[in-house]
């Protein structure tokens, strides 16, 4: 096959995009780079989303079809985003450009090819929440007294085990007795329990988010023609965030750039946070090597900091042994305050310090309260803020808690979708079985086997063996207690199955609604009105997807992948009038005009439990860089002097600053003497 060649504009789209006037000289550099592999060291704030997208646009001018484009991302809303931008460059849709978060694409690919791993294409995704039920399940089902006692793991511990075993490609065993030691007196439990897992899973044709992966990349591995087929189609693949990559992500970007060579990452070394989920820095770091002849392009310019808070920025980071040495310039011509180090005496006064500032930066500045945001490393560094802002009675945020589809009133509903879609889905099935009277875990247990049954002995016989025509299979088994009411959603579940319903999501979440579960949201739950007024905004936003399966797909995807950062409160999508609570891990990718960042010492920030990891110190520094690198216009590094444990001093008082401070020079940043305090105390 022909291999293509950059620069030849008489094939492209020749959409007249100045790409010399548009960027800047070193993103200039990047999006008009020769064939070949690439690494963009896109720094915080430089604008690398926007060297992406003029990469892609980039491509289709110089005369490559959408569909000979690989753009991998690690969230849904990028992908868009990008996608969007592509199109309003070039002036053309890019609809055949194979764009989204790595789960998808692995997804849409194992979909295409299921049969070759053993599956059905219509096999189901179990979110956490799944997954979790799931290992409950089989938990229950073990002989093991074990497993009963209390100290023994509980489920969502033992999938964390699970997951990360899959994502670092270290067997189950190896893992615990490396990583969890504490958990290996349940060494043989664990193993019988995960084995089982991956049994059932598959047993009822579903997959997890790791499955979509490991199975992305055993199907390119052991079928050929496969991988042949997309190394053949992918002209180009372009990665974003490649420092947060994990060792399979990594392989199956090397499996598909093999023949071509023509991969793109862009990333930014100094800002992987993620290892704790599998990520590996060294995916980045060792790029070159993975590419033999790799080219490096810097894209330095930072677009969002003035001077004084890059300057910071650079020396905090600094002190990170560095491959590939960068320095954040500011394009901002304007010079700002140095940013601010406040000792304060305990939390409570550095909570008093953040409220008093916040009001002065409202009123004398005019910095809107949604532009202010407060950085911490753990949830429980803020619960002195908290109650400070609450009595105050300013308006604040906390990104944190449950998700929107991982609420209990959410998953039923899904429930009744999914089984309609994948009969052998034991995860709903139970969900469902389990909202009825009469029913428990053990009867549930029994008929879930009569139906494994009934659809294994008819299922040659039927093409279209449905949920309902099992459903009611079953119920002639059910208790006494519970026949009537699965009779009930058996004739509910076949109203869904059939037309003008079957490929209407929206419209059966409102028939549900109808048919029951209203009554059960009025009756089991509190705040009954809120829950209905969820389920009516996810009828309204399953009505875009023009099958049931498509929802169910995206929506898995969503509920695992991709965590909206800014809470939306206006209908039109503006962001609500109020303070960002956040830690630094949910912050990254955002920016604000005030930073603070709170809980500045050692033990908090960095953590004990990552000094005490291998390269833990580097990773918690590279995650104070991303806090400093949030801040537009003004920064506060604060930290209290003493302790404080339910309001009463612990026994060590004494908070040493974190070292992270103490690396900046002193000049770089601007001392706030609170009561006396001397912020350089150390």
């Amino acid at each position: 096959m022909k291999e293509y060649v950059l620069n030849k504009k008489s094939a492209g789209l020749g959409s007249q995009i100045d790409y010399k006037k548009e960027l800047n000289d070193q993103q200039y550099k990047a999006v008009t780079a020769p064939p070949g592999p690439a690494l963009i060291l896109a720094g915080a704030g430089s604008g690398k989303t926007r060297t992406l997208t003029y990469r892609v646009a980039y491509l289709l001018d110089q005369g490559l079809n959408p569909d000979q484009i690989l753009l991998l991302t690690f969230t849904n809303k990028a992908a868009k985003e990008m996608l969007e931008r592509v199109s309003a460059l070039v002036q053309t849709t890019v609809a055949g450009l194979w764009g989204g978060t790595f789960h998808s694409v692995g997804s849409r690919m194992l979909r295409r090819h299921a049969d070759k791993m053993g599956y059905g294409r219509d096999f189901t995704i179990l979110d956490r929440d799944d997954s979790v039920q799931l290992l409950k399940t089989i938990a229950s089902e073990s002989k093991s007294k074990a497993v009963k006692e209390k100290k023994f793991p509980k489920a969502d511990r033992i999938l964390e085990m699970i997951s990360l075993s899959a994502n670092v490609r270290m067997p189950l065993r190896e893992l615990l007795e490396n990583r969890y030691k504490s958990q290996l007196a349940w060494l043989d439990e664990i193993l019988w329990i995960a084995k089982h897992y991956h049994e059932r899973k598959k047993a009822a044709n579903g997959m997890d988010f790791d499955d979509l992966l490991c199975l992305w990349l055993d199907l390119l591995e052991k079928n050929p023609d496969v991988l042949e087929r997309y190394q053949e189609q992918f002209h180009f693949i372009l990665v974003d965030e490649f420092q947060d990559t994990n060792c399979i992500q990594a392989e199956i970007v090397q499996k598909l750039a093999a023949k071509r060579k023509n991969v793109m990452a862009v990333g930014d070394d100094s800002q992987s946070i993620y290892s704790w989920r599998g990520a590996d820095v060294e995916n980045i770091l060792g790029f070159a090597q993975r590419f033999p002849g790799a080219q490096v392009y810097p894209v330095e310019v930072n677009y969002r900091s003035v001077p004084e808070i890059l300057e910071v920025a650079n020396a905090a980071i600094a002190h990170n042994p560095q491959v590939y040495p960068k320095k954040l310039s500011a394009n901002r011509p304007e010079s700002g305050a140095r940013p601010a180090l406040v000792a304060c005496e305990n939390a409570y006064q550095q909570a008093d310090f953040i409220l008093q500032r916040i009001e002065e930066l409202a009123e004398q500045e005019s910095i809107p309260l949604r532009e202010i945001a407060i950085l911490y490393r753990s949830h429980f560094h803020s619960s002195e803020l908290q109650m400070t802002l609450q009595k105050c009675g300013l308006p604040f945020d906390i990104s944190s808690g449950v998700r929107f589809f991982d609420q209990a009133h959410i998953k039923d509903v899904l429930a009744h979708l999914k089984l309609i879609v994948n009969p052998r889905d034991e995860i709903s099935f139970r969900r469902l079985a389990l909202m009825l009277p009469g029913l428990g875990l053990r009867s549930a247990s029994k008929l879930w086997t009569l139906w494994t049954i009934y659809y294994q002995s008819h299922a040659e016989e039927s093409a279209d063996l449905r949920a309902s025509r099992l459903w009611n299979r079953t119920a002639e088994s059910a208790p006494a207690k519970a026949k009537s009411a699965m009779q009930i959603v058996g004739k509910h579940l076949a109203e869904m199955e059939v037309e003008p319903y079957r490929n209407r999501p929206g419209a059966l979440i409102r028939l549900i609604l109808e048919r029951g579960y209203e009554a059960h949201v009025e009756e089991q739950f509190n705040n009954a009105s809120s829950r209905l007024e969820d389920l009516e905004q996810m009828a309204q936003f399953a009505e875009s997807f023009p099958t049931l399966e498509e929802f169910l797909s995206d929506l898995a995807l969503l509920t695992e992948i991709e965590q909206e950062h800014s809470e939306q409160d206006e209908t039109d999508g503006t962001r609500r009038e109020a303070i960002k609570l956040m830690t630094i891990h949910q912050a990254k990718g955002l920016e604000f005009q005030a930073v603070f960042v709170i809980g500045l010492c050692d033990g908090q920030f960095p953590s004990n439990r990552s000094l005490n990891e291998p390269g833990g110190e580097t990773e918690e520094r590279r995650l104070f860089y991303v806090a400093v690198t949030r801040a537009k216009d003004w920064l506060a590094l604060c930290y209290p002097v003493m302790k404080t444990r339910g309001g009463y001093y612990s026994d060590d008082p004494f908070s040493p600053p974190s070292r992270f401070l103490q690396e900046i020079p002193e000049e770089l940043l601007e001392p706030w003497k609170l009561t006396g305090l001397d912020p350089f105390g150390w």
